[in-house]
């Protein structure tokens, strides 16, 4: 039963408490693997557990529970889980910073957010929750990347890392910033180190094919992973150099060979690791100071060393200069290009600099042969020129030409490559799954025996003294070689915590102790039928989540290859910022520290006034976040729910406003109050009111299937202004129940109030979702405009399909028609069936 009576205004800490704990009492959300209803898995990306939730993780998980509580409703088994993407560097950074051990402040947090969560009255299946920081995660884990090794998609291989001399630790190259280490501030280091390897490009062209079944993912999505995936057809050929030897390029516009004025090598190529001179050495040690990732080699100053080596053109046999260039990779290609630097940006920047020609040997027609490129490359389609025997050709055409002639000349062949490379996934981190292999000096690298997992962190580490505490333990590091019995050392580096994310949802559907999951298990639950996530996560964990799905099916593992049948990306919660400069520097406040009047924004403290700035992603940096549980304490979890469905698309960002919060505060009340006029013994039939209901019903299900919860909102809107305008009846009554049932996805505790007021039995958690009548939804009336002399003088109601002498004579029985006529003669009558009477004296 429920707390209070209709009689009582609603109070939604009370109705919260109360529902949320029935609900974990009857286990109403736990998901039954062995149901014979179809199954729909719902998932959110799982948080990595900060401290505190976020209004952003709010609209994340609210529509994820929305779309479960209504397949609940329409009869599916429902699986949704939540966990905790737990291992990390925040962690570590916190053990050095206050002294705590990242175990403990990780599990803290996730009791804090757990309730946090729960306040929220989601639809969870808690009994299936996971921490990927706990052994019996990833020790399963640890399995699976033994499973890998043995299947050949595991392999070790010395590397070029980013390696931070202070830190001492590898670095991500999102993690170096202007060439510095994002946490010590020291000059970052290029270093070679063994690295563990997954064999991700074996996958590539399946990847990238597999984009295409993939319907119901965001374009966008699509394309980011394709773009990242980088297949490209090219020719790999090799130039003659001036010391005799061959250099090998690879270009993907073999069409513009005419237009190639230089060559560049990277620095760590062979060309380059050969010069002897000082000044080549320091360049290349510049070189190593420099980033890695594309955005960074775009961006960045172009730098080149003459070698002093000439390569010559195999068509013009002209002698082109060799350069070591800073934006030239040697994991792509061959680590050498042809400079083209009429038609690409990076090849015209250098040339620019160094004050090499830039040809041109694309053009939009032959005439513009002889007009120079200048300002920036051109790098669109158009025709060849100044290219000899290709002129005239379109670029395709010229590139099969080129193609065609390198390889009759038996310097190259045309080849097909890939800017996706092996994904490393060691780091010399304490707080991430240990990768399970063991260094024996007779036997070499040997993987642990499974027998010995979970291979589980130590407890007593040091984190005052930089670098990796497993590397320095006094004990956890030395063992016994599985393979000869001798001394021996465990493999100390750690996983990259993408890869925690790359199978949990496998984890969440099935979860047995002696292995990660049971394939019976998974062929149930997978693929998941929605999952919901930010944009961020577009490329790097959805694309490694795909390959693990892919090699656990190729090692026979599972039955899918594909673990997210739709994905939707969210829109963030914004807010605009208030600052004000102090001292030569901008210093923001909190939403709760400012008081608004009109157009002014005042500090509480001091009264001043304060700079409203744009509405921007809430960030910690600029304090313009909003506490969730603050808002709960006021408002109450159900209006923070329907705030977070209400006004913008999904997919756009939610701008967050007091105002906003207020208006579904009020709305909440304003449907318990009409909640409260259910009146079990009307009598009367409204069918306006009835076909109404029907099309809400039919409406708002096709809305929440879709992701459209904007609309399904409005609709709501729409019923509960047409329930209360409408006269007691038997149809209002099942109207008001009708609207219980639609909002209990959205707002499930003011629903559950509800439903046990109007005496109805069982919970609406459990309640099927009410059914359509097929014949309601159709109209079968119209509204009717009547004109005279084509201005608008009433409307009317009549059937659907009335014939236009019915239309004629009702419109001429309109009071308001004949005052207009006002006796003048009749000339004619158009009648457009179902929508318009026209009347012209």
């Amino acid at each position: 039963m429920s707390e209070t009576g209709f009689g009582a205004p609603f109070d939604p800490a009370i109705a919260d408490a109360n529902w949320q704990a029935r609900w974990d009492e009857a286990q109403t959300f736990r998901a039954d693997s062995d149901s014979d209803r179809p199954k729909s898995y719902v998932l959110e990306m799982f948080p990595y557990p900060s401290g505190r939730i976020h209004i952003g993780h709010v609209r994340n998980y609210t529509m994820g529970d929305v779309l479960a509580r209504y397949k609940k409703a329409v009869g599916h088994e429902v699986l949704h889980p939540m966990g905790w993407d737990a291992f990390g560097m925040p962690a570590e950074n916190a053990a050095m910073e206050k002294g705590v051990h990242p175990g403990g402040w990780t599990r803290d947090n996730i009791e804090h957010m757990k309730a946090q969560l729960k306040r929220l009255g989601f639809a969870l299946d808690w009994s299936r929750e996971l921490a990927t920081c706990e052994p019996d995660y990833y020790g399963h884990e640890q399995a699976l990347f033994l499973d890998l090794y043995e299947a050949g998609l595991v392999y070790r291989k010395e590397s070029e890392v980013n390696w931070d001399p202070v830190d001492m630790t590898v670095l991500a190259n999102e993690q170096v910033i202007d060439g510095k280490g994002w946490r010590s501030g020291a000059e970052v280091e290029k270093r070679k180190l063994s690295q563990w390897f997954l064999k991700i490009t074996d996958f590539a062209e399946e990847l990238l094919e597999g984009l295409g079944g993939l319907e119901n993912w965001p374009d966008k999505v699509r394309l980011m992973q394709e773009n990242w995936i980088g297949k490209s057809q090219g020719l790999e050929f090799s130039f003659d150099l001036s010391n005799g030897d061959t250099l090998p390029v690879y270009t993907t516009r073999p069409d513009t060979i005419f237009g190639a004025s230089f060559v560049a090598v990277a620095a760590d190529h062979p060309v380059a690791q050969s010069l002897d001179s000082q000044a080549a050495q320091d360049f290349i040690a510049l070189c190593k100071k420099g980033g890695t990732t594309a955005a960074e080699l775009e961006t960045a100053e172009k730098l080149g060393f003459d070698t002093g080596l000439t390569a010559k053109h195999p068509f013009t046999g002209a002698d082109l200069p060799v350069y070591i260039a800073n934006f030239v990779l040697m994991g792509y290609g061959t680590g050498a290009v042809m400079g083209v630097p009429g038609h690409d940006q990076r090849d015209f920047e250098f040339a620019t600099k160094y004050g090499l020609p830039i040809p041109r040997v694309v053009a939009a027609s032959i005439e513009d042969a002889d007009q120079p490129v200048t300002g920036e490359a051109e790098s669109g389609e158009g025709v060849i020129v100044n290219s000899d025997f290709l002129d005239g050709m379109s670029v395709d055409d010229a590139k099969r030409e080129i193609i065609a002639r390198i390889e009759q000349q038996g310097c190259g062949a045309g080849k097909t490559v890939w800017r996706l490379r092996d994904w490393g996934v060691s780091r010399q981190r304490y707080w991430g799954t240990p990768i399970p292999f063991i260094h024996c000096d007779s036997c070499g690298v040997v993987p642990a025996p499974k027998s010995s997992l979970p291979i589980t962190l130590p407890e007593d580490v040091d984190f005052q003294t930089p670098g990796n505490p497993l590397e320095r333990h006094a004990r956890w590091k030395h063992v016994d070689c599985p393979k000869c019995g001798g001394e021996a050392n465990r493999e100390t580096d750690t996983l990259d915590t993408f890869v925690d994310s790359s199978w949990y949802f496998l984890r969440f559907a099935s979860q047995p102790k002696d292995k990660p999951f049971d394939r019976d298990e998974i062929a149930k639950w997978l693929p998941v039928e929605q999952y919901i996530g930010g944009i961020e996560h577009a490329i790097l964990h959805l694309l490694y989540a795909r390959f693990w799905t892919r090699a656990l099916n190729r090692i026979g593992l599972i039955d899918v290859t594909e673990p997210f049948a739709s994905l939707f990306t969210q829109g963030m919660v914004t807010h605009e910022t208030y600052s004000r400069r102090d001292g030569g520097k901008t210093v923001y406040y909190a939403p709760d520290e400012i008081s608004r009047e009109a157009q002014r924004a005042l500090l509480k403290s001091d009264g001043g006034e304060v700079e409203i700035g744009r509405v921007i992603k809430m960030s910690k940096s600029k304090k313009n976040v909003v506490d969730p549980d603050t808002i709960i304490d006021r408002y109450g979890a159900d209006a923070v729910r329907w705030f977070m469905l209400s006004d913008s698309p999904p997919e756009r960002d939610l701008p967050w406003s007091e105002a906003g919060i207020e208006g579904c505060s009020r709305f909440v009340h304003r449907l318990w109050r009409l909640f409260g006029q259910y009146d079990a013994g009307a009598s009367g039939a409204d069918k306006p009111l009835d076909r109404k209901t029907h099309q809400t019903i039919a409406a708002v299900a096709a809305d929440v299937e879709s992701l459209g919860f904007n609309k399904a909102v409005a609709r709501i809107y729409e019923l509960t202004g047409a329930v209360e305008k409408a006269a007691p009846s038997a149809s209002r009554s099942a109207a008001i129940r009708t609207l219980v049932q639609l909002v209990a996805p959205m707002m499930p505790h003011l629903a559950e109030e509800a439903w046990a007021n109007l005496g109805e039995t069982g919970l609406v958690a459990d309640a099927p979702w009410p059914e359509v009548d097929p014949a309601l939804l159709v109209e079968d009336e119209v509204t009717i405009a009547v004109q005279h002399m084509g201005k608008l003088r009433d409307t009317l109601t009549a059937p659907k399909g009335a014939s236009k002498d019915d239309l004629e004579k009702l419109a001429l029985a309109s009071d308001k028609v004949q005052r207009s006529i006002d006796g003048a003669a009749i000339r004619k009558v158009i009648v457009v069936p179902d929508r318009l009477v026209n009347i012209v004296t």
